[in-house]
């Protein structure tokens, strides 16, 4: 089992909730940095995600690509299904961003100067 899928909470759901927005404001000052905070950790999660999901089917990958061939595997059904079911990664993201578990900084230097 991949370390985040360890680090899931089995409380989170896969239901979108209203946030309060003031809240997410408060961690940074300004709520499109949040915002932008959660998107940026939502896509490292979604290609973390994607990644694992195709190393594992990679071993029922077949060398042939004829149709006749193609036969259900049921690990490989199940694999795929346990990752339909887990929560969104927007979801997990601010539910990192929520519990502070997610570092961030802030770039002080201007480019334009």
């Amino acid at each position: 089992m991949s370390k985040l899928r360890r680090q899931i909470n089995p409380n989170t759901t896969n239901v979108v909730e209203t946030r309060n927005l003031a809240s997410l404001k408060a961690v940074t000052g300004n709520l499109y940095e949040s915002i932008s905070i959660i998107g940026r950790r939502a896509n490292q999660i979604n290609v973390t995600l994607k990644e694992e999901l195709h190393n594992k089917l990679e071993e029922f990958a077949t060398s042939t690509d004829n149709l006749e061939e193609v036969h259900e595997n049921k690990e490989q059904i199940e694999i795929s299904k346990a990752y339909e079911r887990m929560p969104n990664p927007a979801i997990l993201a601010t539910q990192e961003f929520i519990d502070s578990k997610i570092y961030y900084r802030k770039n002080d230097t201007d480019l334009f100067r």
